[in-house]
């Protein structure tokens, strides 16, 4: 880069050469370096360039520069402190720049700047050659076994100064890379100017370019082991990003966001604990509020920040779950597609935006928590796919490491450097970004080698099983790290199988994670509530099924981003009825959700019953907030959270069989299903009912472990949320047993709906 520069008015001339350096310019040169090494270099071949650039002490003594600078006509090694300050004039021995001249009365290394006297003009800059490694040797040992968990801190794009002089440090690993070098918009994307060097042991190539500053672009130029020379490549480890399509890495160094939420995270571990409240707000940035006067664009980090935060206070959720916020190409994978890992995509704002977002949300009382991909990544040229010529980051055999449903690649867990990368990007963004927890995507794909392949496309394990072992430690590792490492975070898994103890301790053969997505619990209860409610009587034990298996996870009931998509239809729009038994069916659903075992997740829309699909293109159907029906299942939603909340009964024991216990699970004939949750044994127990037919059943007799006068908290028929105002109020308990409990109360049930009532007086 550029440190002073003038134009020139004529040809360059020597006249800043002292006496000493022109009668040097007209010696006979030092003799060359071996031709093939020069012409490697010239033609950006060369996979050891500290070997032959820099600054060299010959085995006679003496002290030797060598350059590669094709833009110039001349290059003056000159004093540091003071370019007219000539120390030598170099060479040129190859046409295309290559320049060399003996150094006298130096040692090296030595520090000095280079002069190039251009056609255009002059240039004074640093000389990368003359710099020491960027990596320290404890660096390259922990890389090279795969185990450096702060591998952020190194590899990547670092601005840094070194020896005085500011600068970037460049380091990525290719380990079966012929040649690599760093290009950008400081060297002209010109593949022969900076060519890194191969550390060995770990497999990284590394160098420090001077006066390259942050917000400068760049990738890598990489030469396979055969020599042939791949597309041009994104940093794995870039922490910025241009915005897509645009695919440049940009140098950012760390986030460098002032963080002030000392007092959340000190408090957050009793937030994510089973005993807690835990009900999360499913969002996607880039479509859940648009601004259409800007022509359609998503908000800002920060506007998600002011915009968002409130809403989701306001609502009463507890935690929002992003969709992957890394980089990734294509918008229509909605982030599950990543290719920067380590970077928060920039369609929204830089790596400082994010980290306000989360300050906000940590001050608003507001847990977030971001999905994960660290089962497959995307075929794009620029990215992780045959990143040095070799299938590196994924499995040379596509029976092994090409994802058929998604048409991705996988990685490579055997690879202990591919999980060195994956493990170090989670633990990343805990560290830096201060993120309460990972969703984890995929899950299941990672843990079977015959996911969705038939007999014959998939290889077993060493065991002749289907278990993909390495990525099951990779799993177990994680949760680990990140539990020990950072208090008061979650883990959650979208794992769709009967794979067992998900959400167990390691040290009792689980998988560590803190949650399990209840995949069956959704598709079961889904499945009743789109049925017309003459015929729910024949799928009644679809509502009951999950509490035989409730408490052998600790789950989180989802409705997803994935339920109101490819043509699943919206929320509302599964229910069946007319609209006001839409309506109802759907507040009844919301009731049985929230007050069911198990963290609650809905995704943005389905809290008002948005009726289209979700598009991840155009924002939420924000407009239906205008009539009554979506404004009362929005008023439901808040005052579930509310009641969810504050209730011990319906969450301190989410995940413990003395939670729960059914009144009545086999009502099928009326479609009506009750059920006790309790608390401590000081804390007042909670009593629903949910009727899923448009019948209003009076009289309706419930068994209830106490007497007295028991309240109505909450009922989805009330006026407020769009009902037809069936209601209970206060309800004196009788002392005629029923179910099988000492007391009863005499209900009467609303149309579709849900109502949960809890003893007065305690």
């Amino acid at each position: 880069m550029t440190q002073a520069s003038q134009p020139a008015e004529t040809e360059p001339t020597a006249s800043a050469e002292t006496p000493d350096t022109a009668a040097a310019a007209e010696a006979e040169p030092t003799p060359p370096p071996p031709r093939p090494e020069v012409e490697a270099l010239v033609y950006a071949d060369h996979g050891d360039p500290f070997a032959v650039l820099g600054p060299h002490t010959l085995p006679d003594g003496t002290v030797v520069v060598r350059t590669f600078q094709p833009r110039a006509n001349r290059v003056l090694v000159v004093d540091p402190g003071d370019a007219d300050a000539v120390l030598a004039e170099l060479h040129r021995i190859h046409p295309n720049g290559f320049f060399e001249g003996e150094v006298p009365g130096r040692s090296a290394p030595f520090a000095y700047r280079l002069r190039l006297l251009l056609w255009e003009g002059e240039e004074v800059v640093e000389d990368p050659y003359r710099f020491p490694p960027v990596l320290g040797e404890l660096d390259v040992y922990l890389l090279g076994e795969g185990n450096h968990l702060r591998n952020y801190e190194r590899l990547g794009a670092h601005p840094m100064t070194m020896e005085g002089v500011p600068g970037t440090a460049f380091a990525v690993w290719a380990p079966n890379a012929r040649k690599v070098s760093v290009v950008g918009d400081f060297n002209q994307w010109d593949g022969r100017v900076h060519p890194m060097r191969l550390r060995h042991g770990c497999g990284v190539w590394e160098v420090f370019v001077p006066h390259v500053a942050a917000g400068s672009l760049y990738k890598f130029e990489i030469r396979g082991p055969a020599g042939n020379l791949m597309p041009l490549k994104t940093d794995p480890y870039a922490f910025a990003a241009e915005v897509p399509p645009a695919t440049g890495s940009i140098v950012h160094g760390l986030p460098t966001h002032r963080w002030t939420d000392e007092g959340w995270m000190t408090r957050r571990e009793a937030l994510n604990q089973r005993d807690a409240p835990i009900s999360i707000y499913e969002v996607h940035l880039g479509s859940w509020r648009r601004v259409p006067e800007e022509g359609n664009r998503p908000l800002t980090y920060r506007e998600s920040a002011e915009q968002l935060v409130a809403y989701v206070k306001d609502m009463g959720f507890t935690h929002i779950e992003l969709l992957p916020v890394s980089e990734h190409p294509f918008d229509g994978s909605w982030g599950y597609q990543p290719i920067g890992l380590f970077a928060p995509t920039s369609r929204f704002g830089t790596p400082e935006d994010f980290s306000a977002f989360v300050e906000t949300c940590h001050a608003n009382d507001i847990a977030v928590l971001m999905d994960w991909v660290p089962a497959h990544f995307p075929t794009d040229a620029h990215g992780l796919g045959q990143f040095d010529g070799t299938a590196l980051y994924e499995h040379a055999d596509p029976r092994q490491g090409f994802h058929q449903d998604w048409g991705t690649l996988i990685f490579n867990y055997s690879r202990t450097e591919v999980q060195n990368f994956l493990l170090g990007n989670g633990l990343f963004w805990l560290d830096r970004y201060h993120l309460d927890g990972l969703r984890v995507d995929a899950v299941a794909s990672m843990l079977y080698l015959d996911y969705s392949r038939e007999e014959g496309q998939w290889i077993p394990n060493r065991y002749g099983g289907n278990e993909n072992l390495e990525a099951i430690e990779f799993l177990k590792r994680t949760n680990e790290e990140a539990y020990s490492r950072f208090p008061g975070v979650a883990t959650a898994a979208e794992e769709s199988t009967a794979w067992p103890s998900v959400s167990r301790p390691t040290y009792l053969g689980g998988l560590g994670f803190g949650y399990k997505w209840n995949m069956g619990w959704m598709h079961d209860t889904l499945n009743f509530m789109t049925k017309e409610p003459v015929h729910r009587r024949w799928h009644h034990n679809n509502m009951t099924f999950g509490l035989l298996y409730a408490f052998t996870e600790n789950f989180i009931l989802p409705l997803s981003h994935d339920e109101v998509v490819h043509g699943k239809g919206s929320m509302i729009g599964k229910m069946p009825g007319d609209l006001w038994q839409r309506f109802a069916n759907l507040r009844a659903y919301y009731g049985f959700m929230w007050t069911q075992p198990g963290k609650k997740l809905l995704f943005m829309g389905g809290e008002f019953g948005q009726w289209s699909e979700w598009d991840h293109a155009n924002s939420l159907q924000w407009h239906l907030l205008d009539f009554d029906e979506h404004r009362g299942l929005q008023n439901w939603v808040r005052d579930l959270n509310a009641l969810y909340r504050s209730t011990p009964a319906l969450h301190r024991y989410d995940c413990d069989p003395q939670g729960f216990e059914w009144i009545d699970a086999n009502d099928h004939e009326n479609s009506v299903y009750s059920y006790i949750r309790r608390g401590n044994a000081n804390e007042p127990p909670a009593v629903i009912v949910c009727n899923f037919t448009p019948v209003v059943r009076e009289a309706y007799r419930v068994g209830v472990p106490y007497g007295g006068r028991w309240a109505e908290r909450l009922n989805s028929d009330a006026g407020p949320y769009g009902g037809s105002g069936v209601v209970n109020g206060v309800v004196e308990a009788s002392d005629e047993g029923w179910h099988g409990r000492p007391y009863a109360l005499s209900l009467t049930l609303p149309p579709l709906g849900a109502t949960i009532l809890m003893p007065e007086g305690w």
